[in-house]
C-alpha cells in the first residue's frame, strides 16, 4: 500500500471526516443555488450576511450538546435539556417583567444569574436521581423532559411572557467588536469547558467511566460525584442555551422553547464523531456538529423544500454520515477492492519474422 492510499484510508477514517465533508458540500450548493450566499458585510459597525447568521444560530445546539456529550461520555444521556432551556428563560423574563427598570444592566445580571441558578438546580436533581438513587439516565432525565414544560407554565401562568429590555435582547442580538454577542459568548463557553476537560484529568476520568464504571471506580475514580458534575453542567448549559435563545425575541413561550432541543443535541453530539455508549469524545466535533445541523435547517429554505421536510432532510443526512463513517461500511468497501480481479496479463508480443529467417 502506498503512502498516498495510506493517507487517505487515515484521513477518510477520522471521526471528524465525512461531517466536515458534508458541511462543506451543504456550503457550496447552498452557494451554487444562491448566488451570494456565502458573502459577509460589514453593517453599523457588526458583520452581517447568511454565514454569520449561521454561526449565531449554531450557539443555541452548541450550548446543550455541550453538556450532552460530557454525560453521554459517562455512558449517560440527558433528556431534560429542552425543558431546562423553558424553564430558565422563564424564570429570566419573569423576573424582569416584574423588575421596576428591565433595562438596568444589574438587574439583567440578576435575571440571567437566576436562569442559570435554576439550570444548576435541575442538573443536580438529574444527579441525584442517577448517582444517588441508582435511576437510569433515560428515566430519570425524562422525569423532567415531561414535567419541565408543565413548570415553566406554572412560572408564567400559562401566558407568553415579554420584556423589553434592550441589554437582555443584546445577548442573544447584539453584536460585540463586530461578532454576534450569541458567536461570542459559545466561543467563550466552549473554550473555557474545553480547557477545564481536557487540560485536566476530568476528561479522562469522563471517558474512564464511559468505558467500564465499575473498573474506574475500583481504580480510585469517583465516580458518582464526576457523573454528578457532568450532570449539573448539562443543566446550566442549558440555561444559558435558553436565555441566548430566547433573547431576540424577549418572549417565554412555555409550550414552544426548546422542544425537541434535545434531540437536536444528541445529534451533534453523534454528527461530531462521540459514541452514545460512552467513553471517548470529541469536543471539537460539537462545533462541526452545530454547524452542519444548523446548515441543513437553512438549506431547506435554499432549496425551497417545504419546511414540513426540515425533520426528513436532517434524518436523511444524518443517515448517510453514520453510513459512511461506519466501521463496517469501511472494511465492506475494503474488501470489495481487495478482492476485485486483477486484469489479465497482456499477451507475448510476437516474435519478429526477420528473426525467424536468421534462425532457419
Amino acid at each position: 500500500m502506498s503512502a498516498v492510499q495510506t493517507s487517505v484510508r487515515r484521513a477518510t477514517g477520522h471521526a471528524l471526516f465525512w461531517p466536515t465533508t458534508a458541511l462543506v458540500v451543504l456550503l457550496v450548493a447552498c452557494s451554487v443555488a444562491s448566488p451570494g450566499f456565502l458573502d459577509v458585510s460589514v453593517r453599523d459597525g457588526a458583520l452581517v450576511g447568511q454565514p454569520v447568521d449561521l454561526l449565531r444560530n449554531s450557539v443555541t445546539p452548541l450550548l446543550l450538546a455541550l453538556g450532552m456529550c460530557l454525560v453521554i461520555a459517562t455512558g449517560g444521556i440527558d433528556l431534560s435539556v429542552g425543558a431546562v432551556m423553558a424553564i430558565s428563560l422563564a424564570v429570566s423574563l419573569t423576573y424582569l417583567d416584574g423588575a421596576a427598570d428591565a433595562s438596568d444592566p444589574a438587574t439583567v445580571v440578576t435575571a440571567v444569574v437566576l436562569g442559570l441558578v435554576l439550570g444548576l438546580a435541575v442538573g443536580a436533581f438529574n444527579g441525584m436521581l442517577v448517582t444517588l438513587l441508582g435511576v437510569q439516565p433515560f428515566i430519570a432525565t425524562m422525569i423532567l423532559m415531561v414535567a419541565g414544560r408543565g413548570i415553566a407554565m406554572l412560572i408564567t401562568e400559562g401566558q407568553i411572557t415579554t420584556v423589553t429590555s434592550p441589554p437582555f435582547k443584546a445577548l442573544g442580538a447584539g453584536s460585540l467588536l463586530g461578532l454576534p454577542q450569541a458567536v461570542v459568548i459559545g466561543a467563550v463557553v466552549f473554550v473555557v469547558v474545553a480547557l477545564v476537560v481536557r487540560r485536566t484529568a476530568l476528561g479522562m476520568l469522563l471517558e474512564s467511566i464511559g468505558v467500564n464504571r465499575e473498573s474506574a471506580r475500583l481504580s480510585g475514580v469517583r465516580a458518582r460525584s464526576t457523573t454528578w458534575t457532568v450532570y449539573v453542567l448539562a443543566g446550566v448549559l442549558a440555561a444559558l442555551a435558553g436565555i441566548v435563545y430566547g433573547a431576540p425575541t424577549m418572549a417565554a413561550d412555555a409550550n414552544n422553547i426548546g422542544l425537541f432541543f434535545e434531540l437536536n443535541a444528541i445529534v451533534v453530539v453523534v454528527l461530531g464523531g462521540t459514541k452514545l455508549d460512552g467513553g471517548r469524545f470529541y469536543l471539537s466535533g460539537l462545533v462541526v456538529g452545530a454547524l452542519l445541523l444548523t446548515t441543513i435547517e437553512r438549506a431547506v429554505i435554499i432549496f425551497q423544500l417545504p419546511s414540513t421536510t426540515t425533520n426528513l432532510f436532517k434524518a436523511a443526512v444524518l443517515i448517510a454520515i453514520c453510513i459512511a463513517a461506519s466501521p463496517r461500511a469501511r472494511s465492506w468497501v475494503q474488501r470489495r477492492r481487495s478482492t476485485r480481479p486483477e486484469p489479465a496479463p497482456s499477451s507475448a508480443p510476437a516474435k519478429d519474422p526477420s528473426a525467424k529467417e536468421l534462425t532457419a
